[in-house]
């Protein structure tokens, strides 16, 4: 479209990325890992869940604000970490950045993006959180966070769901390699045939040893059980990320949504916790908060919205999302998120479309049948 700006839904946002990457760039974005079980579980575990409104509730101003490790945000989302995002913009972490500063939320810039972090860091003045992962020696992870805190970033978030690659069959279908794009800008020295040993041997001393030496608050990007929540707790983790990589990793997993709830159930009151897995609309987020979540992760809708319209594109999906939070708290009767509690959910719906990561939206469905027929 024209501009992006103008875009009334998210399904608009998502149509003009999809004609602008290339097929193997939108597998990479927007597919997981092998049979893509986990990815669909994802959707599917969210579209089980219905709600239970409340009537006749003054709900005349909705209040979608929400704070996150001491920082107010405009609604309770935040951009979750993207390696090869540059893929998607040229800017790669730079417009996220801009974005979420202009919109009043927070990024979390991956490693694996480019530009240099001290970049990314210096282009906003608002919090911002930096995704390791670890793909050198001790002594490379030091320097790496004697750059993160010198350059000024609120926390660090350590990804523990990646002892080894996730296959993703769609980009080995593809013979897509991503590292071919561009040059890692803060990977130098850094052998990619010797990578994985080092992050494969990670342990919990790992995650205290980075608490302890960079002195910022600790992330654990990729808890999805109650035993890994309560051992986050007890070596005193900060925020408990729940994830499953958004279907990329381990196939055959549960939907995050049913993750979060377990380790809520054990976290919740205790740390912040954070979600990410197929949370695209409004009311998606509205069913986290309500289950234990304090702040929810887009990967996915932030790849689209970039790729749509890069700096400007991202800011209106976070704006399209606090329209559809803000009527999903008013038609449920609540003006505080802070009301949300189980009671509002009603769980064992029928879903009622095939789970896909677009499957949310109808007019991207049904434009994108008409795509793969050669008619739209």
């Amino acid at each position: 479209m024209d501009d992006i700006k103008k875009a009334a839904t998210q399904q608009e946002i998502i149509i003009e990325a999809k004609k602008r990457l290339s097929p193997a760039v939108w597998d990479f974005l927007s597919g997981g890992g092998e049979s893509e079980t986990t990815l669909k579980r994802n959707r599917y575990a969210l579209d089980t869940i219905a709600f239970r409104p409340r009537v006749l509730i003054d709900v005349a101003t909705p209040d979608a604000t929400s704070t996150f490790m001491g920082h107010k945000l405009r609604i309770p989302v935040i951009c979750a970490p993207i390696g090869s995002l540059h893929m998607m913009d040229p800017g790669g972490n730079l417009p996220v950045m801009k974005a979420m500063e202009t919109f009043g939320s927070m990024a979390t810039i991956s490693i694996m993006s480019n530009p240099r972090l001290e970049e990314c860091a210096a282009s906003v003045e608002g919090p911002k959180m930096f995704q390791l992962y670890v793909r050198g020696d001790m002594d490379w992870v030091e320097r790496t966070l004697d750059r993160v805190v010198a350059a000024g970033f609120d926390a660090l978030v350590i990804t523990a769901d990646v002892a080894h690659y996730g296959r993703r069959e769609r980009d080995q279908y593809n013979r897509f390699n991503r590292r071919s794009f561009v040059q890692r800008a803060n990977l130098e020295g850094i052998d990619p045939d010797a990578e994985w040993k080092f992050r494969s041997s990670l342990t919990w001393d790992f995650v205290e040893h980075c608490k302890k030496y960079s002195g910022l608050p600790v992330i654990v990007k990729g808890i999805a059980t109650k035993e890994d929540a309560q051992i986050a707790i007890d070596r005193g983790v900060d925020v408990l990320w729940v994830s499953n990589h958004g279907g990329r990793q381990l196939d055959h997993g549960r939907g995050a949504i049913e993750a979060l709830e377990e380790v809520a159930s054990v976290a919740k009151g205790k740390k912040e916790i954070i979600v990410d897995g197929a949370f695209v609309r409004g009311s998606d987020m509205i069913k986290a908060l309500a289950l234990g979540a304090t702040t929810i992760a887009v990967g996915k809708l932030q790849g689209w919205a970039l790729a749509a319209g890069g700096e400007e594109g991202l800011v209106r999906a976070f704006e399209i999302l606090e329209a559809e939070i803000t009527v999903t708290m008013g038609l449920l009767g609540i003006n505080n998120l802070s009301e949300l509690t189980p009671e509002y959910l009603h769980r064992g719906a029928m879903p009622m479309n095939p789970p896909t990561p677009w499957s949310p939206f109808p007019v991207v469905t049904e434009a994108f049948e008409r795509w793969d027929k050669g008619t739209y």
